[in-house]
């Protein structure tokens, strides 16, 4: 890891403006513009705008400031009114629309009424004389202004275009470049790290030292570009990080954002399509935008194959496909007619077969740094890393837990150290114990054993002559790996497992290996036809293991002699619905042939070894039906024909029912109540 180094100068004073941004008045931080640039004004309404506010007051207030017209009373109601005295005789007032008169205030509270006629319809000019007759010609005609008639019809409908006026141009403001339709939707939807808000650095990745060696020098020519740029060197424009799923692709990405020193915008593949037609490529012109005004800068997109796949591949339907019109301004935006400089765009995918060419050539994509899965010494390390957050207790061996996970990502390793936590928790132990890394990597790699589940006696014999039958072909054959362990005790969706440790990280595999592997496949099927006289869909996931090695060996690895050092597999059928063929019917019959010839000579073979070891199947059956569970170096001593000498599980059950009652007796005799055993020790762990 380099360390970072104390310079001054503009580098410190653009770390120290990010560390505490200020608002501006515009809402903009001062990191959002180039240096020396000054703020943009603030956006103006304009003079329809400030008109529009002016007419929408004035109407405001005719409406709520009109004379109301109280209490609608009918002419016969007028008229006692008015010989009673309870109308004012000057505030009566003939208007088109009605007739308003003021009440005499109340002598009790004080309050002054209004009541109205309306003149509605052809009656209201008679009812309008009669009121004249009525007040002797006293009361008031007067005419409403005929504005105020326009405002009263055409006001309502002004408002709402004016109010309609108003939500657009706000949204259409706040989506800035690209907005489309309704405000954000082609507005980028990234995140923006700061080295200090991750709290990832390269020092919590391990297992992937080359890639981080890569990786490290995009950040040291961010650091010191002047360093590269003396020999003429340029900045590579983008990185695609491939590797499987959980070898720590994302967490490689958070370390760099915790190194560097400069703007890092985090953007997810799925995040550029919306429901929207043309959403994708605006959100990708915004992203680079905002990109390009604070370069140098990283953009990081993750799992790109979302938008990043071969254009026209796939089944579709020929219409638009907003998934290529995202792509395509990617691909402009990378590198185009208006390159981004400063920009580096680092992307994570672990389905690099199947994006497009043009996005990963060199230009666009320099670099395609490849995160494997760790070998023995990364294992080692990352398990190292992990268990800094926990507490081991002085048995833990991390390099014989490392040596017993061949072929696990970072991920899986992180998980067992969770789950041995987990399970020490739930035994109220004071710190993790190697059988609690053992008993989790199992749970991550098979899932949880079932020892509660209760199976009757021939079910159970059954599944310990399949299991004997793996374990002694395991043994005898020394191509294939080491045995580790044997159980009966059922795990995930399995009945019973037989558990093998490899002595190396396998980068490839060998025909001596496959066949010894295909072997002790066959051994379980066989072993429980020949014990039980009878056979059981136990074997299902055998059957699919052996068949889908013999389909290997035929189609990709041209390991059949009769169809010689040819492949036979489509280069992608994942992405098709009619998988891709490109040979004859009489070749595709060979290949059946192919693949149930190697099949049927593996079952042959372990037919015969079983056979002939018919003695020592048994023996290790036998001694399932009594332990359960069977480690490989008491396998070898079984098969050997030495006895075991450590207790049976219903001895060890019955010891731990005498040490109950005794703890019992002395509590009685003491006065005092019986202790609470911790959780697990009424039931002790077969393995």
């Amino acid at each position: 890891m380099l360390a970072r180094d104390d310079r001054s100068g503009e580098g410190d004073k653009r770390a120290r403006g990010r560390e505490k941004p200020q608002q501006e008045g515009n809402g903009r931080k001062p990191a959002d513009r180039k240096p020396g640039q000054a703020p943009p004004p603030p956006p103006s309404r304009g003079m329809f705008g400030i008109v529009s506010i002016i007419v929408l007051g004035f109407i405001l207030f005719m409406m709520f400031n009109s004379p109301g017209r109280g209490e609608q009373i009918t002419l016969d109601q007028f008229r006692t009114m008015w010989a009673n005295g309870d109308l004012a005789p000057d505030e009566v007032v003939i208007r088109e629309d009605a007739v308003i008169a003021k009440r005499l205030p109340d002598q009790a509270t004080g309050r002054v009424a209004i009541v109205s006629i309306p003149l509605n319809g052809p009656a209201g000019k008679a009812i309008a004389e009669e009121v004249i007759k009525i007040t002797g010609g006293s009361a008031l005609t007067r005419r409403a202004s005929e504005w105020t008639q326009l405002l009263y019809v055409f006001g309502p409908f002004l408002l709402l275009i004016l109010l309609v006026w108003f939500v657009i141009g706000r949204a259409l403001r706040s989506g800035g470049p690209g907005g489309g339709m309704l405000g954000n939707f082609g507005k980028s939807r990234h995140r923006t790290f700061s080295k200090e808000s991750t709290g990832v650095t390269f020092a919590d990745v391990a297992g992937i030292e080359e890639a981080k060696y890569e990786v490290d020098e995009i950040i040291e020519f961010l650091k010191n570009p002047k360093r590269f740029q003396r020999l003429g060197g340029r900045i590579p424009r983008g990185v695609l990080l491939i590797g499987e799923p959980g070898c720590g692709k994302t967490l490689l990405a958070k370390a760099i954002a915790g190194e560097a020193e400069v703007p890092f915008f985090s953007i997810s593949g799925s995040d550029f399509v919306e429901m929207f037609v043309g959403v994708g490529a605006s959100r990708v012109r915004d992203l680079f935008k905002q990109a390009k005004e604070s370069s140098p800068c990283i953009i990081f997109l993750d799992e790109i194959d979302a938008v990043g796949r071969k254009r026209g591949s796939g089944f579709t339907t020929g219409g638009h496909d907003e998934r290529e019109q995202t792509l395509n301004a990617i691909l402009v935006e990378m590198d185009g007619f208006t390159p981004s400089d400063g920009v580096i765009v680092i992307a994570a995918t672990n389905r690099a077969d199947v994006l497009d060419p043009a996005l990963i050539r060199p230009g666009r994509f320099d670099r395609q740094v490849v995160v494997p899965l760790p070998d023995l010494k990364g294992r080692l390390e990352i398990l190292k890393v992990h268990a800094k957050k926990v507490k081991l207790g002085p048995d833990v061996d991390l390099e014989k837990t490392a040596r017993g996970t061949p072929m696990f990502s970072g991920a899986d390793l992180a998980a067992i150290i969770n789950e041995s936590a987990i399970i020490a928790t739930m035994a109220d132990k004071d710190f993790i114990e190697q059988s609690d890394l053992e008993e989790a990597r199992d749970k991550v790699k098979f899932g949880r054993s079932k020892k509660s589940r209760l199976r009757d006696r021939e079910e159970n014999r059954l599944v310990a002559y399949h299991e004997a039958g793996h374990a002694v072909l395991q043994a005898l054959l020394k191509d294939a790996d080491p045995l580790h362990k044997v159980t009966i005790i059922p795990r995930g969706a399995a009945g019973g497992a037989t558990f093998s440790l490899p002595e190396k990280d396998r980068m490839g595999y060998s025909l001596r290996w496959l066949h010894a592997t295909m072997r002790v496949v066959c051994g379980g099927r066989i072993a429980e036809e020949k014990a039980m006289s009878d056979v059981s869909s136990g074997a299902v996931s055998d059957i699919a293991q052996i068949t889908s090695i013999a389909r290997a060996m035929v189609l990709e690895w041209g390991m059949s002699p009769r169809l010689g050092f040819v492949r036979f597999a489509g280069s992608d059928t994942r992405d098709r619905y009619i998988p891709d063929k490109e040979y004859s019917e009489e070749t595709a019959r060979v290949i059946d042939e192919e693949i149930r010839r190697i099949a049927d000579e593996a079952f042959a073979d372990a037919k015969r070894l079983l056979d002939e070891n018919w003695d020592k199947v048994i023996a290790v059956a036998e001694a399932l039906l009594k332990y359960e569970t069977l480690t490989g170096e008491e396998v070898h001593k079984l098969m050997r024909g030495e006895e075991l000498t450590r207790p049976t599980v219903s001895e060890e059950l019955k010891a731990e029912a005498r040490r109950r009652a005794a703890a019992e007796v002395v509590a009685r005799l003491d006065g005092r109540d019986a202790p609470d055993l911790p959780p697990g020790t009424a039931m002790p762990s077969p393995a």
